[in-house]
């Protein structure tokens, strides 16, 4: 069970005395308000779980706090014990796997709220926390080539489902790695609580391209480019049809940039298949699209609509030019995958969709994959995903699996070198 911390009144007697304050006592003994819940954490037999190498950093969240592994499964441990992370919104690693940039929401309170903390040093004995300025996050991220520079959006709280309302704004801030002070904090797109294209309330997402020159935004209908000059949303480089969940929630796909920043793989939703209004399709295919708006075309029809696809890092080949591999999630039913039950399968292939392949499970009887938390490898050759909630890792060619994690917990991994 996650832990909790409690809260407990304490009453002071103060004099002051000619404008002198005197020093606080204690009148009687602290109330307990509310008690503090213990964190259990199972762990098998370390017996159970050979350990398995790991190059670079992994990142994750466990029962509500930050975990990472270096080196090997059997080194990992917890940069945070307060059991009050934020695991749906902002949770990115440095490339250099040295600090982490995660939300945690405040004890005690009900309504949408969270703020943005740091963690300045993932090899620290003794790793500390630091609060930073932003707060109620919807988007969070380190801008890649740009030192301990941060993008963000933020919401308001509201009574209303889904509980927030998006800005659909953009700051950059660049902060002291040390102490988390902002130095400069600079808009790139003014609020605009009423913008975010269709069901705006829900909030604009970005994806900023490898070298960290371009930023993608993506809207409930499609998938554009900002202008990192003056703000300004262009034209949709891919379009599609409003997925209505006819529920309090909106649909918005995911963006992966290929390692060149010439390509986008993102999840499209597509035309009915029967007398379904367009908004209510259960098709959802994986589109690859020019970064210049070039084209775009279906690469995996019914995909499904977690199908998440995310290119690899360039892979070291010495036989030719570099290799980039795409991994999507593929949902087993892909016309009901819209279901939290929906189980999926991870799939590679090359850059340009041939020689597709299932890499986990690779047992078809097994049971699939219930949730898309994954992430490739610095050099491309491996890939961790959660499966019944633990970490795994599986070779990209050989397909080979081993479990990482046995807590039952793990979310959002993270990789970098």
């Amino acid at each position: 069970q996650p832990g909790a911390n409690g809260e407990e009144q304490v009453c002071y007697r103060v004099l002051v005395e000619d404008g002198v304050r005197g020093q606080p006592v204690q009148i009687g003994q602290p109330t307990t308000i509310r008690a503090p819940q213990d964190e259990i954490v199972y762990v098998g037999p370390t017996t159970e779980l050979d350990p398995v190498d790991v190059k670079g950093t992994i990142a994750y969240i466990s029962n509500r706090n930050v975990w990472v592994m270096k080196g090997t499964n059997v080194v990992r441990r917890p940069l945070t014990t307060t059991g009050d992370v934020d695991p749906l919104r902002a949770f990115s690693l440095t490339p250099d796997g040295q600090q982490i940039l995660f939300t945690r929401t405040q004890a005690g309170v009900t309504d949408f709220n969270n703020q943005l903390w740091l963690l300045p040093d993932t090899n620290a004995i003794d790793p500390q926390s630091i609060k930073l300025r932003p707060e109620n996050i919807l988007y969070a991220e380190w801008v890649p080539n740009r030192p301990n520079t941060i993008a963000y959006s933020r919401a308001e709280p509201r009574r209303t489902a889904p509980g927030w309302g998006a800005y659909n704004d953009l700051w950059l801030m660049t902060i002291d790695p040390q102490s988390g002070t902002d130095i400069r904090i600079d808009p790139v797109i003014e609020e605009s609580p009423g913008g975010g294209g269709p069901y705006g309330w829900w909030g604009r997402q970005y994806a900023w391209s490898p070298d960290g020159t371009r930023l993608a935004y993506i809207h409930a209908d499609g998938v554009g480019l900002v202008n990192l000059e003056t703000g300004e949303i262009g034209e949709p480089i891919i379009r599609y049809e409003v997925f209505t969940p006819r529920s309090d929630w909106s649909w918005r796909t995911s963006i992966s940039w290929s390692p060149d920043g010439n390509l986008i793989a993102t999840t499209s939703h597509g035309a009915p298949i029967g007398s379904e209004s367009p908004d209510r399709s259960p098709v959802f295919d994986v589109s690859i699209v020019s970064s210049s708006g070039g084209f775009n075309a279906p690469l995996v029809e019914q995909a499904g609509i977690w199908s998440f696809p995310k290119f690899s890092p360039f892979v070291a080949n010495e036989a030719s030019l570099p290799v980039v591999y795409l991994a999507w999630m593929q949902a087993r039913q892909p016309l009901n995958s819209i279901a939290d039950t929906a189980e999926y399968d991870l799939m590679v292939a090359d850059r340009d969709g041939s020689n597709p392949r299932r890499i986990f499970p690779t047992d078809e009887n097994q049971r699939g994959i219930a949730t898309r938390d994954y992430a490739w490898s610095p050099d491309g050759r491996q890939l961790v995903l959660v499966y019944q909630g633990n970490l795994w890792l599986v070779d990209v060619e050989s397909a080979i699996a081993r479990q990482l994690t046995l807590d039952g917990n793990a979310s959002r991994p993270v990789w970098s070198r």
